[in-house]
């Protein structure tokens, strides 16, 4: 019988005092959607190259047009830069994002670097012969602990399924890149949350996902409490202790420079869970707006955008926002996975909902 797993809200719990969207999603930000392709093959002894296969693929889609042709403004901000993000680079040159945002274990970055680039070739095959050549936002935690990383199991084909599946709907936990993630010694993987917030009529929404593989057992803090007590026994901890992905979406009229300050919120989510940033953990943050799209094949010299004024009380709601989404992001990660064996018959231990529920209520 399958165990059963609760989002942190189906529990009854929550983090801060700000309004959550209607699905508490990143797809909650009008036009963004979600995509998943889940990997999972083979058990025991690790063969390298062949198996067990433990890991997948996770596209955000910022909005239902071409992203090339209509790229986002956007940022990144890197709190620790043990990490093989594809991308980073040219988006805080440029302050856009050009290409659907995919995030995989570490070895499968080229496989889906390729792919993307062949799926917008195929929408833009301008590219590189008439126009410029495309920039390309692949993430990446470490799923090797689960699964055999040496073997980049992660096709094409698997990354095209994820973009025609990608929707509303965000499954959680255990699924596409999130497959072999673990997160302060436990199962983890994807997770969301979002905040809204309702100003001068009107509404401006603050959307995050992550991806989980970051933190030490003993540091697991769920609002504001310890996991485990000084007196309690813990056994011997994954040797994965990093890294983290966030992707930050919203609605809100921000130029680059300002998703850069949001982006610097996620690490104040992140750290609420636990996390002091070891020295080997990559975690980036990537934000991104679907306001202002700039226009690839625009020919005016000039033209007009609409930015929120950084005085305002608002701008501040929005930091408030992704700290609080962050964090519920997070603990929804770990929440949502269940335990799981990966190779070498490495189990892998799903947090206890009724430890957090008595934890709480205590």
């Amino acid at each position: 019988m399958s165990e059963e797993r609760f989002r942190l809200r189906e529990l009854g719990l929550k983090v801060g005092d700000l309004e959550v969207g209607k699905l508490n999603s990143i797809t909650d930000v009008p036009g963004v959607k979600v995509g998943h392709h889940t990997l999972i093959e083979g058990e025991g002894a690790l063969t390298p190259g062949k198996g067990p296969i433990r890991t997948g693929i996770t596209v955000i889609l910022p909005h239902q047009g071409n992203v090339f042709r209509e790229k986002v403004v956007a940022s990144s901000f890197v709190m620790n830069g043990y990490g093989k993000t594809i991308g980073l680079p040219q988006i805080q040159e440029l302050g856009t994002i050009e290409s659907i945002i995919a995030l995989t274990g570490t070895l499968n970055i080229p496989k889906v670097a390729d792919a993307l680039i062949d799926y917008h070739l195929e929408k833009n095959p301008d590219i590189g012969i008439k126009t410029s050549t495309i920039n390309v936002v692949v993430g990446e935690c470490n799923d090797g602990y689960l699964n055999d990383i040496q073997g980049r199991h992660v096709r094409k084909e698997h990354v095209f399924e994820a973009i025609k599946n990608a929707s509303s709907n965000v499954e959680e936990g255990a699924v596409g890149a999130g497959t072999g993630m673990v997160a302060f010694g436990y199962k983890a993987g994807i997770g969301t949350s979002s905040r809204t917030i309702v100003f001068e009529d009107e509404e401006f929404v603050i959307g995050v996902l992550v991806l989980s593989n970051f933190g030490h057992k003993k540091d697991l803090t769920v609002l504001g409490q310890k996991y485990h007590q000084e007196n309690e026994s813990i056994e011997s901890e994954s040797k994965e202790k990093g890294s983290i992905m966030v992707i930050v979406a919203t609605n809100a009229p921000l130029n680059s420079r300002q998703l850069q300050r949001i982006a610097k919120r996620a690490p104040l989510g992140i750290s609420r869970t636990g996390s002091f940033v070891s020295w080997g953990s990559g975690d980036i943050i990537i934000s991104f707006t679907t306001a202002n799209k700039i226009l690839h094949d625009r020919k005016d010299h000039k033209f007009k955008t609409e930015i929120i004024n950084e005085t305002s009380k608002l701008f501040n709601f929005l930091l408030k926002a992704t700290v609080e989404a962050t964090e519920e992001a997070v603990l929804n990660s770990l929440l949502k996975a269940k335990t799981m064996k990966g190779r070498d018959d490495k189990k892998i231990e799903a947090i206890s909902i009724e430890k957090i529920k008595k934890l709480l209520t205590s």
